[in-house]
């Protein structure tokens, strides 16, 4: 720890003296401009955009890397007129820069006389630019495991782990930071979107083969997107209506019986405008018991999605709308053969969402200024969802309005930038479980102003900040700030600091947890003891403030390209909200700091991560993470001991290995996980929880994962892929607790579901995209 602090003293200090150097920067050519481009290579006869080239100014270090549309923009430079784009496996090109404000365009070829159609980036993908340590996931990444949805789109990442929340629901949650999914801010192309009562299942909502890229910020992110995002923030985009691969298709099976489809469609109606039509559907109707429990490994579903969008582009304007629409049931418990012994009937666990939303994005442009834009951002949703567990019945209802208005301009030249707006925010809730309701509407009006400072190939500093008012909880100011220094080429240090704010559901946030023979309860800090009088009244937001450190480093080893990150993160939570499961027949929730509690709960979170090209399409990570994640938790008598939280573990290593063969026709991957021990509910057969300071902890064991990809492309367009998920077989023999009596006092489908709960599975699909 001391070390981190003293190398972020220094790094300030340092900065400090280079103030007067920095005063004197010259940008005197083109000092009101951005260039923007696109790079690509030629496939017959057509252009195939390269994700990951990239592009710097002659003579610097300043550059960029393209997009998963091979799309790129920078400042201009204050000493060179001449962009220089490269490419593994391709001759680089040179660009003059004459007129900043029209488009370049830039063809690479290949170094062989036989062109591959293989595209390889620089190893790890982390964006060069971006001042917030933000990791970049392409369309190639996503290729490499079957992707069906967002929650299965991290397999070969790092810093986003994912298993299943519970052993009955089939909801799976991402760990970010030794945190959970609901403290990362989550954006479908910069609109809140799994959030609310989607905090649960909202990652299956998201089709994997809608998307182009996710971007995966670590830290506070920007304040222009609002005031959640406590431990990171993802944007994932989505495909657009003008995209140049008008049709897309894919179908996949596994050997658990699941099916899925897929549709991506897009239409230029005229020059100006443009349609898009993306569409999903899957199933399964399978029942599964590997453990002979009685309850099925993975409920039987159906979901049916899509979106249909409008895209309008002209030089002075541009607008996206569309609407999205979904419908899933769930059906999971009890396999439906089962006879229950007590007569009651089977235990079921039954889900069904319906969910629509229409959203807009427009922008004046100004083509002789590109760094000045207006644009506008409005969402609505309505969201329905109705649940059964055992005898409980769950309702939840959300209606949301989202705007945000959002102005950027440049003061003097483009060293100084910034963003400016105003927001508004409007979430009407209404929850029931059993006899439980609650009901609550938000109205958050906001304002915002983000600048930035770039002092050319040597430092970009961002300071924002908004206020917002919250009907309930009264004016909230939120500081964020985000500084990137490069030391020399190839090595940069990032720091970043930034408060945090969101409102919980705790029903629909851990609807794991209710699938359980627990006396549910919500803590009220009015007229109320700690654990007397319990009530379902108002709790505070949580609070959080987020601090990082990271280090990237480019070299060589053993002349082959390499990676190095290494990075630190630490979150402080003010106020929380305390899911207290250590009573093994009890759920309740309260205020991690109130005028009865006083505890406090933080996160550290270490990665070092190392990508290496040993060789040409091969690629090769390697990356080690370290949790501390304690929380306080509240004992009857009013006192609180500070514990490892539940279901992080504390360890976790990843070793992924990627091969292509020329052309693409051939690529394999394999990805090898190591999950270390985590802290899961202690609990006995007709024994309740001690509950006391010195009650027994028990760990669950450390595993094993493997998971693995074979594909073959043609070209005709077809791409047929194999692969396989948990190949090592491991699976947890009793994430059930008392499966054998679900309505008695002890059964829990959560509180020991540490992991896999199927063991291995094997899937077939296939790609097409028609080549013209």
């Amino acid at each position: 720890m001391r070390f981190l602090y003293l190398g972020l003293v220094l790094l300030v200090g340092g900065l400090s003296l280079c103030d007067s150097a920095i005063a004197q920067s010259d940008s005197t050519v083109f000092p009101k401009a951005i260039v923007r481009g696109n790079v690509a290579e030629i496939v017959n006869t057509n252009r195939v955009p390269l994700v990951g080239a990239t592009v710097l100014w002659a003579g610097t270090t300043a550059g960029t890397v393209t997009d998963a549309n091979g799309r790129f923009q920078l400042p201009v430079s204050p000493v060179s007129r001449q962009l220089i784009v490269s490419y593994v496996g391709y001759q680089p090109d040179t660009a003059a820069v004459t007129t900043p404000s029209e488009e370049l365009t830039v063809t690479l070829r290949s170094e062989r006389t036989l062109q591959e159609v293989t595209v390889s980036g620089s190893p790890g993908q982390i964006d060069r630019i971006n001042p917030i340590q933000t990791e970049f996931i392409n369309q190639r990444t996503l290729a490499k495991a079957a992707c069906c949805n967002l929650s299965e789109s991290f397999e070969t990442n790092a810093s986003v782990s994912v298993s299943y929340s519970d052993a009955v629901t089939g909801a799976k949650q991402i760990q970010f930071l030794g945190l959970g999914g609901q403290y990362v801010q989550t954006n479908v192309e910069n609109i809140p979107t799994v959030r609310g009562l989607a905090t649960t299942f909202g990652l299956n909502y998201i089709p994997g083969t809608w998307i182009t890229s996710i971007d995966v910020g670590k830290g506070a992110g920007s304040v222009v997107n609002g005031y959640e995002s406590m431990s990171g923030q993802m944007n994932v985009e989505l495909q657009k209506p003008d995209d140049k691969q008008t049709l897309f298709l894919n179908g996949y099976v596994n050997s658990f019986g699941r099916l899925e489809g897929n549709v991506n469609w897009s239409k230029p109606l005229s020059k100006k405008w443009s349609m898009g039509l993306l569409g999903h559907a899957s199933t399964l109707q399978k029942e599964i018991d590997q453990n002979n429990d009685g309850f099925r490994d993975l409920p039987l579903y159906t979901q049916v999605n899509a979106i249909n969008r409008y895209k309008y582009s002209s030089d002075r304007f541009m607008a996206q709308f569309g609407v999205k629409a979904l419908y899933e049931d769930r059906d999971g418990g009890q396999l439906s053969s089962f006879d229950s012994p007590q007569g009651v009937g089977r235990y079921q666990y039954g889900n069904t969402t319906k969910r629509i939303e229409f959203f807009s994005k427009t922008a004046i442009l100004y083509p002789n200024k590109p760094y000045q834009g207006l644009g506008l951002i409005l969402n609505g949703l309505h969201h329905d969802q109705t649940a059964r567990l055992g005898f409980r019945p769950y309702s939840g209802q959300q209606r949301t309005f989202y705007a945000n208005l959002i102005y950027q301009n440049i003061i003097g030249n483009t060293n100084h930038a910034y963003k400016a707006g105003i927001s508004y925010l409007l979430d009407d809730y209404h929850e029931s479980l059993g006899s439980l309701h609650t009901k609550r509407m938000e109205s958050v009006p906001g304002v915002f102003v983000e600048y930035t400072y770039t002092y050319p190939e040597k430092l970009i500093l961002v300071l924002g900040g908004r206020f917002d008012y919250h009907n309930l909880f009264g004016a909230q100011f939120t500081p964020r700030a985000h500084l990137k220094y490069t030391i020399n080429e190839g090595l940069a240090v990032r720091a970043s600091a930034g408060r945090g704010f969101r409102v919980a559901n705790p029903l629909s946030e851990n609807m794991g947890f209710l699938v359980s023979s627990r006396s549910v309860f919500m803590y009220e800090n009015r007229n109320a003891g700690p654990f007397q009088n319990w009530n379902l009244g108002p709790l505070k937001p949580e609070v959080s403030w987020n601090y990082g450190l990271s280090v990237t480093k480019d070299f060589s080893l053993l002349g082959k390209k390499a990676s190095l990150v290494l990075d630190y993160y630490r979150t402080d939570f003010q106020n929380q909200l305390v899911v207290n499961v250590e009573n093994s027949s009890l759920l309740y929730f309260y205020n991690l700091r109130d005028e009865y509690h006083h505890g406090k709960s933080y996160a550290n979170s270490f990665q070092a991560e190392l990508n290496v090209q040993p060789a040409k399409r091969f690629e090769v990570k390697l990356a080690y993470r370290l949790f501390d994640t304690q929380q306080s938790t509240a004992l009857p008598a009013g006192d609180t001991v500070l514990l490892p939280r539940m279901m992080v573990p504390r360890e976790r290593v990843l070793l992924n290995v990627g091969y292509a063969l020329p052309f693409d026709k051939w690529k394999f991957d394999a990805t090898l996980q190591w999950n270390g021990p985590r802290r899961i509910h202690y609990m006995r057969e007709g024994h309740r929880h001690p509950f006391g300071v010195n009650a027994p902890e028990e760990f669950s064991p450390g595993f094993y994962n493997l998971n693995a990809q074979l594909s073959r492309g043609f070209r005709s367009g077809w791409e047929i892929y194999l692969g396989g998920e948990n190949l090592t077989g491991f699976r947890q023999l009793d994430p059930i607790f008392a499966a054998n009596n679900p309505y008695g006092p002890d059964f829990d489908a959560a509180g020991r579901a540490w992991g896999p709960v199927t063991g291995r599975m094997i899937y077939l699909g296939f790609r097409f995209k028609p080549v013209n």
